[in-house]
């Protein structure tokens, strides 16, 4: 008997450490394989010269990413302002203000809302937000634009990631202890007062850990906001002006002209681009919580 259990532990034991090097080792097998397929271009061009340079001429063997990175940033950077206050405040008054059939109401809205495919949201980018800004949004003030521009894909973006973050905060805010929200509100705190002092400071690593899948996720998506950004080489401080992400660039031209020299490769470093800053992006916000939790 003692022999039999020996065994299956053992079984198990190789089971669970073999299921967690194969996880460890998926984002190394994708970073080395990226790599592998972008090295012809990195032998050409130093990495300086690529993320640096704004020329984009595949045909003249110029490969210059500063505009799809800066484009990629803007839209990231517009649809976290637009989303994150939202979050953070919707989830508090489910949590802390509403009336729980108001929450059991919002869950599976939420969950609908995550579940929607990508396309659909950039299907309802071009036949409401485009025209929104084009006509209504530019006009007022005081210029012009197509509508397809980084707003639309920040408000698009902005949209998608409001269920994910929302529901992490929401998660968030319940595992902060009843007893330490009465303890507060016993002292003579008001119900802003102990959502301030209490929710938001003891729920301040999740609530990090929820704006940083956020970024993350608005960063690497690729069809919505290709339908609505524009697809155009341009590095503008306006948020109207179009825009060309590095996901459009990738889904826009894989599979194309692939007989210009180093255009395989020119998109694989695109791709490996995407998956270093995402990486960069997460171990930044998890030294941050690892800080916080410190503090």
């Amino acid at each position: 008997m003692n022999r039999s259990r020996r065994l299956t532990d053992l079984i198990v034991t190789i089971w669970m450490r073999g299921g967690l090097y194969l996880l460890l080792s998926i984002p190394a097998l994708i970073a080395i394989g990226l790599y592998w397929k972008a090295a012809p271009l990195l032998a050409n061009h130093s990495f300086a010269e690529l993320i640096l340079s704004a020329k984009w001429f595949p045909m003249k063997g110029e490969f210059g990413f500063m505009p799809f990175i800066y484009s990629s940033a803007y839209v990231t950077v517009l649809s976290f302002f637009l989303s994150a206050p939202l979050c953070l405040f919707a989830a508090v008054y489910l949590t802390q203000f509403g009336k729980k059939r108001l929450l059991n109401v919002m869950l599976p809205v939420i969950d609908i809302l995550a579940g929607i495919p990508s396309v659909v949201y950039g299907v309802w980018g071009v036949l409401v937000i485009v025209p929104a800004v084009s006509d209504y949004v530019a006009p007022f003030f005081g210029t012009s634009s197509s509508g397809y521009s980084l707003l639309a894909g920040g408000v698009v973006l902005a949209v998608m990631c409001i269920p994910y973050m929302l529901n992490m905060l929401i998660e968030v805010f319940h595992t902060i202890p009843v007893g330490m929200k009465e303890a507060s509100l016993s002292l003579g705190a008001t119900h802003w007062e102990m959502v301030k002092h209490v929710i938001f400071k003891k729920g301040f690593p999740g609530i990090i850990s929820a704006f940083g899948l956020g970024i993350a996720k608005a960063f690497g998506e690729t069809i919505a906001v290709l339908m609505v950004v524009g697809n155009t080489l341009d590095i503008s401080v306006s948020p109207f002006s179009p825009g060309y992400p590095l996901p459009a660039l990738i889904a826009n031209n894989y599979g194309e002209m692939m007989s210009i020299p180093d255009y395989d490769s020119a998109l694989m470093f695109a791709a490996l681009l995407l998956f270093v800053i995402i990486l960069v992006i997460n171990l930044f916000f998890r030294y941050f919580i690892h800080k916080t939790e410190q503090s």
